[in-house]
């Protein structure tokens, strides 16, 4: 029996500073089939398959969490859809919308799969899917992402908004990359009726160059005034569940996101949570501490009281804020373990 004292199993997740989880990302594997220069380095040494959550474990741990009041749940990697029977993980997920316990299924991918997979997707109750698109120079694209092809990209997009998919654009912003492209990407996401939104790269991996990283941020404060050059650029206070903050773009009506984890971070209202592909959580992304899952969750056969009981333990300790820090020409916060590990 519960006592007055201990919340229930179901009890909504609530963190110390009174901040509701209810938005769960989890990566499903650290595979990728690029290697993005601020993601991962070019010869990575990938996770055992045994150490994998299963497909059946995922749905176990997502379930748990939809149970205790999350709302939305965005699937990543790594890149998600080369994990191998992906979409079943996807359907099995469906049956969370379909009872209403579910808000939003989605995920974030480099968009490589999404030619082979979006009618699929659409079909399991996704509805909105980001993409990952720095450049439309197909030489810079195959430079930033080592092993990846534009052409590929730009066909997954095209079949995900023939399936129905809303595609956002997910835009690292990077100085003396693609600074030139400003206007060219946004034109472009106007004249495909695609969502853009721009990201601050993050100091994340063990083996990043901080001089490399540091000449590499490009403030969204600079970004944001690049637009205002030459648009008229009006605040919104519309927000998406997720940490980005909206203009509106009045000469072209686009809405255009900023996420900003470094010039202005958004941790008084985070509202969510990473799980990573092995079952470990990290209640901020700019933290290095994490608790682990897999083995409440392997305990858990009999039902689910270990792992929900572990979820919430975790919760208790989420931090009020990260640390990322580019003042004084030095890396600060910096993460040991690189964004693929973590989920994007």
């Amino acid at each position: 029996m519960t006592s007055a004292m201990t919340p229930s199993l179901t009890a909504p997740l609530i963190d110390p500073f009174a901040r509701a989880i209810t938005y769960l990302r989890v990566s499903v594997t650290d595979r990728c089939d690029f290697r993005c220069v601020y993601c991962m380095s070019e010869h990575m040494t990938f996770l055992p398959k045994k150490e994998l959550l299963t497909l059946e474990e995922l749905d176990r741990l997502c379930t748990a969490f939809i149970d205790m009041g999350v709302e939305k749940l965005r699937i990543t990697g790594g890149e998600p859809l080369v994990r191998r029977d992906i979409i079943t993980f996807f359907q099995a997920m469906s049956r969370h919308l379909d009872s209403g316990a579910l808000k939003e299924l989605t995920l974030t991918t480099n968009g490589s799969q999404l030619e082979k997979y979006a009618e699929a997707l659409y079909a399991t109750g996704v509805r909105r899917v980001n993409v990952s698109l720095d450049t439309l120079d197909a030489e810079k694209f195959a430079r930033v992402t080592r092993w990846g092809r534009l052409p590929q990209v730009l066909r997954g997009i095209d079949a995900a908004q023939r399936a129905g998919l809303r595609v956002k654009i997910n835009a690292v912003a990077l100085k003396g990359f693609n600074e030139e492209e400003l206007s060219a990407i946004t034109s472009w996401c106007a004249e495909r009726d695609l969502d853009l939104t721009w990201i601050e790269v993050m100091p994340m991996g063990e083996d990043i160059d901080p001089a490399n990283r540091i000449g590499q941020y490009w403030s969204l404060k600079d970004v944001r005034q690049a637009y205002e050059d030459h648009y008229t650029v009006t605040d919104l206070a519309e927000r998406s569940g997720g940490p980005a903050r909206y203009v509106r773009l009045e000469e072209s009506g686009q809405k255009i996101g900023f996420i900003t984890p470094l010039s202005h971070n958004f941790c008084e209202s985070c509202n969510r949570v990473r799980v990573t592909c092995t079952g470990e959580i990290y209640t901020c992304l700019g933290q290095e501490g994490s608790a682990d899952l897999r083995a409440p969750l392997r305990a858990s056969s009999d039902g689910e009281g270990l792992l929900k009981a572990a979820i919430r333990a975790a919760i208790g300790d989420k931090p009020k804020g990260h640390d990322f820090d580019y003042s004084r020409q030095e890396v600060g916060g910096q993460m040991s373990r690189h964004m693929s590990h973590t989920g994007g």
